[in-house]
């Protein structure tokens, strides 16, 4: 159950970090990185991976875009 949990999260979170990657909409990713942080946690309480590996995809992917547009855009 957590790890389908975890998987929506993640979803919902690629999902906006596509649309954040759009410019000027960079820092929606202040608000998409916790809810990523959010799903890995609840990855992690599971025993399949793929919830956590998502989740932790789409960190990556928003810490990138924030630091190529410096933080805000």
């Amino acid at each position: 159950m957590f790890a389908l949990v975890s998987l929506i999260i993640g979803l919902v979170a690629l999902l906006l970090a596509v649309v954040a990657f759009l410019p000027l909409l960079g820092w929606a990713n202040w608000l998409i990185i916790p809810l990523a942080l959010v799903g890995a946690g609840i990855g992690m309480i599971s025993r399949h991976k793929a919830g956590r590996n998502l989740n932790i995809f789409v960190i990556v992917i928003g810490v990138v875009r924030l630091i190529l547009g410096h933080g805000i855009l």
